[in-house]
């Protein structure tokens, strides 16, 4: 054999060799793979069987609970529905007691019912029974007697009426005179000032009597020059170190005093020197005019007024009405109509400018023809103040009827002001003649037999005739004179009517 022969062999040889080598080296790895398959096979296998057996155990017990769950809710609907049971047992129960009780009481109904009809009908046997014995003993028909008795049952009903209207009318005029009460006095218990005497005279004084004769002058051409330039008469008599100034105007008074003062002053006493004077003073008035009208519109906050209507208003510092002077009145009278205002929720501005030129007229009435509510009214139109302004000043005194709020305000702060103690003062003669006045209009009535004006004309205590006016009709009588005194007198604040009805009951024993 050759070499390559022997080479190819020991390769055949080689490779039949290395083949039986791998295939008996695989077949021991497939031996291993398979033994390892068994293994695992049996590990899932008896993995599986412990699930399985987990499984089952976790069937078994969900089985129990949801049979526990089952038992509980059916042992929990049997005891709901023995209380239904009960509760409707209850019901039955409640509406049968409900049932008995309505029974009863529509037997106690038809009981009081029959009581009822037995009763009317005694009812019907007494008033016939009645009708028969006041027909045996008066000797009346049926006619007759009916009369008679409707008249007792209309006396006793206007009896009933009479007391439920004073009733009524107490309990009414109780919660007014609360309210009102309420209202004046947080409106006035700030206000109050002094009183002065209403004049119209000034007295001068002088350093002495001597000067006496220069103011009159030669011929007495010093004194008429003073009074043709014033308007304003010089009394000039026995009264020692004085020299008095009438005039009803009290602004040329104030100019007149002004000036004879400076005149005094200055000793150079003649016609030309008085003119000066006289003009001098006036102006200084003008001043004080505008001074005294802009401190009172600052204090009774009304700004913006117009310069003309501040002029007038400053006027009124030199006004006074039974002592009282107007200018303070009306500054006072803006406050408490302010307060009123806020109290019953009306519009303060008007309030406050309507009371504070209220008596605007009053500074022009001595130039001006009509009442001093009119010329003022006039006045604030010219100078286009509101009109609400204007018709609480044309109808503070009822002389244009109120109709507004405000306006009834204001009428009442007026009031208020010039009527509280110590605000004005008037004459002996005009308080009687006040008092009489009261007393006469109360007199003027039927069935009425006296009369008298008490507590300073505060009020009217009327006495009447029993046997003409019965207590309705003293009723009514009080309204009536209350309603004569408004239409046909003036007095300051309110004047109260209390109407007095007496019976007595006389008898003797014998």
């Amino acid at each position: 054999m050759t070499t390559l022969a022997i080479i190819v062999a020991v390769a055949l040889v080689a490779v039949a060799i290395g083949g039986l080598l791998g295939y008996r080296w695989r077949l021991r790895e497939d031996q291993r793979r398979l033994s390892q398959a068994g293994v695992e096979a049996n590990r899932i296998l008896q993995e599986a069987r412990e699930r399985t057996k987990e499984t089952v155990l976790e069937a078994k017990e969900e089985a129990l609970k949801l049979r526990q769950q089952a038992e509980n809710e059916v042992r929990e609907r049997r005891r709901e529905l023995g209380r239904q049971e009960q509760r409707l047992s209850q019901k039955d129960e409640g509406l049968e007691r409900k049932v008995e009780a309505v029974e009863r009481r529509e037997r106690s109904q038809a009981e009081r019912e029959k009581a009822l009809e037995r009763r009317q009908s005694e009812m019907e046997e007494l008033k016939r029974q009645r009708l028969e014995e006041i027909q045996r003993v008066a000797g009346l028909t049926t006619g007759e007697a009916k009369n008679l008795v409707l008249a007792s049952v209309e006396e006793e009903v206007r009896e009933e009426a009479n007391r439920r209207a004073r009733r009524i009318q107490e309990d009414t005029r109780r919660e007014a005179e609360e309210k009102a009460r309420h209202v004046i006095v947080d409106a006035m218990q700030r206000v109050g000032t002094e009183a002065v005497a209403e004049t119209t005279s000034t007295v001068v004084p002088i350093p002495s009597d001597d000067m006496k004769g220069r103011i009159i002058g030669r011929e007495g051409r010093n004194i008429r020059a003073l009074e043709a330039a014033t308007g304003v008469d010089l009394i000039i008599d026995d009264t020692p170190d004085a020299v008095t100034l009438s005039c009803f105007d009290s602004v040329r008074r104030e100019i007149a005093r002004l000036a004879l003062q400076k005149l005094l002053i200055d000793g150079r006493i003649h016609p030309a020197r008085i003119e000066e004077m006289v003009e001098k003073a006036k102006r200084e008035v003008e001043q004080e005019i505008l001074k005294a009208g802009d401190q009172a519109a600052l204090e009774a906050g009304c700004p913006g007024l117009h310069p003309d209507v501040i002029k007038v208003l400053g006027r009124l510092k030199y006004r006074t009405s039974y002592g009282q002077n107007q200018l303070k009145h009306a500054v006072e009278t803006a406050h408490i109509a302010t307060m009123m205002a806020h109290e019953v929720g009306a519009n303060v501005d008007v309030c406050r400018r309507g009371a504070l030129l209220h008596d605007l007229g009053k500074a022009l009435d001595h130039e001006v023809e009509g009442t001093h509510a009119q010329i003022g009214a006039q006045l604030l139109r010219r100078y286009g103040v509101s009109p609400a302004v204007v018709h609480c000043v044309a109808a503070h005194h009822e002389e244009e009827e109120p109709a507004t709020v405000e306006s009834v305000l204001v009428l009442l702060a007026d009031a208020l002001s010039g009527s509280r103690p110590g605000a004005r003062r008037e004459s002996l003669d005009q308080y009687i003649r006040r008092l009489e006045a009261l007393e006469h209009v109360a007199q003027g009535f039927d069935g009425v037999e006296k009369a008298f004006a008490i507590q300073a004309g505060r009020e009217v205590r009327v006495i009447v005739k029993p046997e003409q006016i019965d207590d309705l009709g003293a009723m009514r009588l009080a309204r009536d004179v209350s309603k004569k005194i408004e239409e046909t007198l003036e007095y300051p604040g309110q004047v109260k009517v209390t109407v007095e009805r007496e019976v007595r009951a006389v008898e003797y024993a014998k």
